[in-house]
């Protein structure tokens, strides 16, 4: 197996000795699209640097203090980073030092299945039973699990992202018991890795069995006590806010200022905790979409199990109220309440009508409630 990508074989062609590191080969050893590839090589930065600008190629240094340069061809990003050992650990970030030794730095890596590494020919460097392992769906940590989890907590969650994605078989007793142990670390991490992992996992096609164990073992508590209720998640699109949304218990602004969500995805999720079930007549769907957005009542059909009410969704326009404030004004009501006041009483009307009124009949409600003459309303 090789990868032929042209954009990827001019970084191969200025580091030969450059090999495919990660998820990468996981992936490809799966079967499954890979996303982007992150290289690792024997070179020092600044060598690495200097080879790829003297072969015209732009290099970014993304983090040289970790050894991470970004290589840009035609516009796509390649990371490589120069083989690591740790120095020092503590729970989250670790010192590292430079090292010729691939299995060195396979070894810090957290999961046998991210452990391997490819050259250009497609020779798999394997040093810890990844490919069976991803063959047997075991997630596996490389080395002590208590011992990887305690230098970085994030692991723990990283651990069920895995196991959503990849894993059939159930962890070892020494796995959940270092798993377990590693609940009070999680609370040094930052709300954005989190949030990262979580999302991560709730994506995943089908994340019911990783996050019952995390129910089992308290890990999913000590991170988001706003999202315990059930909910069978399989039956969702994997959306990773929707689903959120089908799991919680708590406030969802509370949860989402808690976990640093994007605004976009904030906003979401107290939108669809507000959105009214969705049924009844078309008349009633036509109300619903007055005043919702379209996407939160389809969201909501998901969160609802209603299936039928989304395809009526999927083939109504979203009405509009014909009227604004100025078409008040320009009946010769002064500006003021009164014109926010008519308004909303003629749209009243008009959503009681199940929102089918075109704007001269709604002109003519509103003449008749501004109590103007009929021939105005034709303004």
């Amino acid at each position: 197996m090789t990868f032929a990508d042209p954009a990827l074989g001019r970084v191969w062609d200025t580091l030969p000795d450059a090999r495919i590191v990660g998820g990468a080969v996981r992936d490809a050893l799966a079967g499954r699209d890979v996303a982007d590839y992150d290289l690792a090589t024997p070179l020092p930065p600044d060598a690495v640097m200097a080879a790829l600008k003297n072969a015209g190629i732009k290099v970014v240094p993304t983090g040289l203090a970790h050894g991470t340069v970004t290589a840009v061809v035609d516009g796509r990003p390649f990371e490589i980073t120069t083989l690591r050992r740790d120095v020092e650990t503590d729970g989250r970030h670790a010192v590292v030092a430079f090292t010729a030794d691939w299995r060195q730095d396979a070894s810090r890596r957290d999961f046998t299945i991210n452990a391997m590494s490819m050259t250009r020919d497609g020779t798999v460097f394997d040093y810890f039973g990844g490919r069976a392992d991803l063959d047997s769906g075991r997630i596996r940590f490389v080395g002590d699990p208590a011992t990887r989890i305690a230098e970085d907590y994030l692991r723990v969650l990283r651990f069920f992202r895995f196991q959503a994605r990849y894993g059939r078989v159930a962890p070892d007793d020494a796995t959940l018991r270092a798993l377990h142990a590693g609940i009070p670390g999680l609370g040094r991490l930052s709300m954005e890795r989190v949030w990262h992992e979580l999302r991560r996992i709730l994506a995943a096609p089908d994340p019911a069995e990783a996050i019952g164990l995390m129910r089992t073992l308290g890990i999913w508590r000590a991170v988001v006590p706003e999202a315990s209720a059930d909910a069978d998640l399989t039956a969702l699109p994997a959306d990773p806010v929707l689903r959120l949304a089908a799991l919680l218990s708590g406030n969802p602004l509370e949860l989402a200022t808690r976990l640093k969500l994007s605004n976009e995805d904030r906003d979401r999720l107290v939108r669809l905790t507000a959105t009214p079930p969705v049924h009844g007549s078309d008349a009633d769907l036509r109300r619903l979409l007055a005043d919702h957005l379209p996407r939160d009542l389809i969201d909501r059909t998901w969160l609802d199990g209603d299936e039928p009410a989304r395809q009526r969704l999927s083939t109504m326009k979203r009405p509009v109220f014909p009227l604004e404030g100025r078409d008040v004004v320009a009946l010769g009501v002064p500006p003021g309440p009164s014109v926010g006041a008519l308004l909303r009483d003629v749209r009243q009307w008009w959503m009681d009508g199940g929102c089918l009124a075109k704007r001269m009949a709604c002109m003519t409600e509103l003449a008749q409630r501004a109590n103007l003459p009929k021939m105005n309303a034709k303004r």
